[in-house]
């Protein structure tokens, strides 16, 4: 067998040179061409005659293990590539065959499309893709985004012809076909206590992958909640560790006095940075990567510039990014009881639900009982809404449902609900029935690993490269063994978390709140309103008929007063939108250090 290679950032492209020319499709037939973008991360391949294999990214297999895998690679047993811990690509081939896998969260992304004469072409970049086809931007599906999330067009990319791989799926290439291949590999249902050992084992090692993989301390992000809180307890353990706090006069001083505790019991080096009006958020400033796609973190570049700069140059950075999806549940698991048949325990839990929330337990009985009705109905319903209107938002707090049309789709002209519409109806075209919780949880999943991905290019100009090891394949395989309505409860909160670490202290496993970025939204709509008025009044979707501006405008007066609370997210995703949409990603080139052609 050939040795393993390893290469640093400005050699990627000889660890992957093997794939050049010697893929599937070379021959007669389509091309399977290929552009990897591997930035800093540690590239890995190994070969034994036909059989290669690369790993890319923060990959903890052995040398041995390595080889041991061609015998998968061998088999087609695609799966058994994405099982070590960490976040890393997987590029496989077999004679005639190549497989092209990120990790179930999306946070390693993979694209795809075809050429004018035919050719698939992937890459890690939908806008290299889209660079390389003179695909433009698809306005009705960024529309459609807005008012009803991502989740239902897992497939897609925000440009026309440049297909997504989905988190948990391989793109799997043969010189006659493509097709998606199932990697998400979770393993049989166990309860909570039976999981727990599993879920601390995986989330131990994800961590401790980062503290092994490199000299020096490590940056983290240390908010005071339980996500961040234990990243940083179980990194202290291993290592240096640096963790930084952001705090202004309408951070919570419960959040920033839990960081200062978890801080000083860990024994790190500890400092919060201490924001005001220059760091409110949505103030966009200029020179500001775009990235590939739109990305919430775009409207926070003041507050992360400041928080970050201590920790910027380090050589990772660790983050609670993902905690809720993997710790927790949402309130999808009360449908998803139904749709199992245990009504009885589905209802319990409803009124206990109710109770909490200080609400009247009838009508969200209602409203799970119409939930599991199912999802292609759901889909179908509401673009007939969107059809015959009128348009109502649905209101801020109630039962979970497959799709409720929040504020953003008041802000839709009648061409943008017909186009949102067609949409949905596709997707309900393609959608099988599914169980509510099982949606959910991936659904989650993947938008925050979405979110990680598309946000990379912005902490890279702050010198920052952020790690997450609570969405790592290992991690978030041994979370969804445990069934969503045992991960969540109505008396405790993420109680997998203490059944998994039971020697975290009990006055953080115990804390039952955490503050939020409401204020510092609001604050930063008031003090950049007239900037933002123009973002959206000249946006290519106002210009091409889709979103109504006298609509979206009168919202965001309102929310600057501090009016509209319940459509912040909806509006934090249009400003977003329409900022990136008039800056753009930069031009993608044609080679450069972590770019390779394969």
């Amino acid at each position: 067998m050939d040795q393993v290679k390893e290469r640093g950032m400005h050699e990627i492209h000889e660890v992957v040179e093997w794939m050049t020319g010697t893929g599937p499709g070379r021959r007669a037939g389509p091309g399977l061409s290929g552009v990897l973008l591997g930035g800093a991360a540690r590239a890995r391949t190994v070969a034994d005659g036909p059989l290669r294999l690369a790993v890319v990214g923060e990959c903890g297999a052995e040398e041995a293990e390595l080889h041991r895998a061609l015998a998968a690679v061998a088999a087609g047993r695609w799966a058994e590539l994405t099982t070590w811990a960490g976040s890393y690509w997987v590029i496989a081939d077999r004679p005639g065959e190549r497989l092209v896998c990120g990790d179930l969260a999306n946070v390693r992304g993979v694209f795809y499309t075809l050429t004018a004469h035919d050719e698939v072409r992937w890459a890690t970049s939908p806008h290299l893709l889209a660079s390389q086809t003179g695909a433009g931007v698809d306005l009705p599906l960024l529309a459609a985004r807005t008012v009803a999330g991502e989740q239902h067009w897992p497939h897609h990319s925000p440009y026309t012809g440049v297909r997504a791989v989905p988190g948990g799926w391989g793109l799997h290439l043969t010189d006659d076909a493509v097709r998606l291949v199932d990697v998400t590999a979770v393993p049989e249902p166990v309860g909570l206590w039976e999981g727990a050992d599993r879920f601390g084992q995986a989330f131990n090692e994800a961590v401790a992958l980062r503290m092994r993989a490199g000299e020096g301390p490590v940056g983290a992000d240390l908010s005071g909640g339980l996500d961040s809180s234990t990243a940083v307890l179980l990194a202290a353990r291993q290592g240096e560790v640096r963790a930084v706090t952001y705090a202004d006069p309408l951070t919570s001083a419960e959040d920033t006095a839990f960081a200062a505790r978890v801080a000083d019991h860990a024994g790190v080096w500890h400092r919060t940075a201490a924001g005001g009006q220059d760091e409110l958020p949505f103030a966009f400033p200029a020179g500001a990567p775009a990235g590939d796609e739109p990305t919430l973190d775009a409207a926070n570049t003041g507050m992360d510039s400041c928080y970050l700069a201590p920790v910027a140059g380090l050589r990772a950075h660790l983050t609670g990014h993902g905690g809720d999806v993997v710790l927790d549940a949402s309130s999808a698991c009360f449908p998803g009881l139904v749709q199992a048949g245990q009504r009885r325990r589905a209802h319990r839990q409803v009124v206990a639900w109710a109770r909490l929330h200080n609400t009247a337990p009838g009508p969200l009985w209602q409203q799970v009982k119409d939930t599991a009705d199912g999802y292609p109905h759901a889909l179908a319903q509401t673009a007939q809404t969107l059809e015959t209107g009128p348009v109502f938002a649905a209101p801020a707090h109630g039962a979970w449902s497959w799709l409720k049309l929040g504020t953003a789709a008041t802000w839709l002209t009648a061409d943008g609900r017909a186009a949102v519409a067609a949409w949905l109806r596709r997707a309900a075209q393609g959608a099988g029935e599914v169980r509510a919780e099982e949606f959910d949880q991936w659904a989650a999943l993947r938008a925050t690993g979405a979110c990680a991905r598309t946000s990379t290019p912005l902490y890279a100009a702050l010198g920052v490269r952020p790690v997450h090891p609570y969405l790592d394949n290992q991690v978030v395989r041994a979370a969804f063994a445990i069934p969503a309505f045992d991960r969540h409860s109505t008396v405790s909160y993420k109680p997998l978390l203490a059944a998994a670490l039971p020697d975290l202290p009990g006055w953080l496993t115990s804390r039952r709140s955490k503050g939020a970025f409401t204020a510092q939204r609001i604050a930063g709509l008031a003090r950049h309103l007239a900037r933002l008025r123009s973002l959206i009044a000249d946006s290519p979707l106002v210009t091409a008929g889709l979103l109504d501006a006298d609509a979206a405008l009168r919202f965001l007066e309102a929310a600057a007063r501090g009016e509209r609370a319940a459509g912040l997210a909806e509006l934090h995703q249009l400003l977003v939108t329409c900022h990136w949409l008039v800056t753009g990603p930069a031009p993608a080139p044609a080679w450069a250090p972590g770019v390779r052609s394969c």
